[in-house]
């Protein structure tokens, strides 16, 4: 039996949208001391360059040292937290991007953006020390800052993630078409190496850097790329990698994402989103890092504009029951804008602990379907075959990323399709 739509559960999902939206609000700084930022509209605008301690922050202040930061590997039951919190509490961490930092570009950040006429002043010191100091003990690039533990959270609870600002640390980001990964292994980078008239963006291994730099217009701010031809687009920051601990002792990649998130690369989970995950280990263990500038779906040549961000995150505990958060995200990310919905296919969000991982889009769309239609039966109270009606009219299922190994494909439901 469907709930109908006028339950208090649904009522309740439905109503929301206003409740977002004040929530979504971005952190609002003096002009001095103001920093590159998202803003209500997904834009950017640009401060100071913010390293470790400079800028205002908002609730609990995390930085990333490189004794505390992990390089490669996500936490798992056995890692232990940097901080702890309230549930409902506020925090801001700084994260680091990897470009810049990592083996092929010579672990010397100063000397890789020096390439590229950065001064030592715009290079992040805490990028600085990471990068001489943290064991990259992991089998990902990527840079993770926390866990943070929230009290109270137990499994099978659910943690609510809102992102509430999103600030520029840099003004300047890395696009990387790196090992012979990507949307098209095998031809690429592989094409570009044995062309010469690449040679100002190939490195030594045949991995491929594209510098970025950030520029003010009329519009906000905007990403410049270089060469002959010009070319340039807007801004949205979002943090590519957030997540909680997985209910394991192993290693934890951090490249592919699973059930517990991690490296979900939606582009849609930017300033005055929500993301929500099943919790697996008590405190949930909370973590973020690969801060991104601005990615197209599908993130196609390997990465999108990294570059490093200060979020800051509201993180509220959920138990079962609660007609706060649907019921499917007790078992798999589940996330909201103020605009849409958003149920998260994966094509293996078990990950690859257990020995497989799972590339097939295919897989990934038929899990981003089967969700939509769990989330609008379930939840909204639709009937199974009006829902699957509406999301083949009215829903756009996006490419979220086709380079993590674990493929994901995520549903937009328009909320101001729903209610009178």
């Amino acid at each position: 039996m469907h709930p109908s739509p006028s339950t208090p559960l649904a009522a309740a999902l439905l109503g929301r949208r206003s409740l977002l939206g004040a929530a979504a609000v971005g952190t609002t700084l003096g002009a001095a001391a103001a920093p590159a930022s998202a803003s209500p509209r997904g834009r950017a605008r640009f401060g100071p360059v913010l390293q470790p301690g400079v800028g205002r922050t908002r609730g609990r202040y995390l930085r990333a040292r490189p004794e505390e930061v992990l390089w490669g590997r996500l936490p798992n039951r056995t890692t232990q937290p940097v901080a702890v919190v309230r549930s409902g509490d506020v925090v801001t961490l700084d994260t680091i991007s990897h470009e810049g930092l990592l083996e092929d570009q010579g672990q010397d950040p100063v000397g890789f953006f020096e390439q590229y006429g950065v001064p030592r002043r715009q290079v992040l010191d805490d990028a600085v020390a990471v990068a001489r100091r943290t064991p990259h003990d992991g089998p990902g690039p990527h840079v993770v800052t926390g866990p943070i533990a929230v009290r109270g959270a137990e499994p099978g609870d659910v943690l609510r993630i809102e992102v509430l600002d999103l600030p520029l640390r840099v003004p300047y980001g890395v696009i990387s078409n790196r090992h012979g990964k990507g949307a098209l292994p095998g031809e690429y980078p592989e094409q570009f190496v044995a062309d010469p008239a690449n040679a100002a963006y190939v490195n030594e291994g045949g991995n491929i850097s594209v510098f970025a730099s950030v520029e003010r217009s009329r519009r906000g701010l905007r990403g410049r790329l270089p060469g002959d031809v010009p070319v340039g687009f807007d801004l949205r920051p979002f943090m590519g990698l957030m997540g909680v601990a997985r209910d394991t002792s192993a290693v934890v990649d951090s490249v592919p994402p699973t059930d517990a998130g991690g490296n979900i690369d939606i582009n849609e989970l930017g300033l005055g989103s929500t993301l929500y995950l099943p919790v697996q280990v008590p405190g949930a263990m909370f973590f973020a890092g690969d801060p991104h500038m601005v990615q197209g779906d599908g993130e196609v040549a390997l990465t999108a504009m990294e570059g490093s961000l200060r979020p800051t995150f509201r993180l509220t505990v959920l138990k079962p029951g609660s007609r706060k958060v649907p019921r499917q995200a007790f078992d798999h990310p589940f996330a909201e804008t103020p605009d849409f919905w958003v149920p998260i296919g994966l094509s293996d969000p078990d990950g690859p602990e257990g020995g497989g991982n799972e590339t097939d889009l295919d897989v990934a769309m038929r899990d981003a379907v089967r969700q939509a239609l769990a989330f609008l039966t379930e939840e909204i109270g639709m009937a199974g075959p009006v829902a699957y009606a509406y999301l083949s009219a009215a829903t756009d299922f996006e490419v979220s990323q086709v380079v993590d190994r674990t493929t994901g494909i995520h549903a937009l439901i328009k909320k101001s399709d729903f209610g009178r």
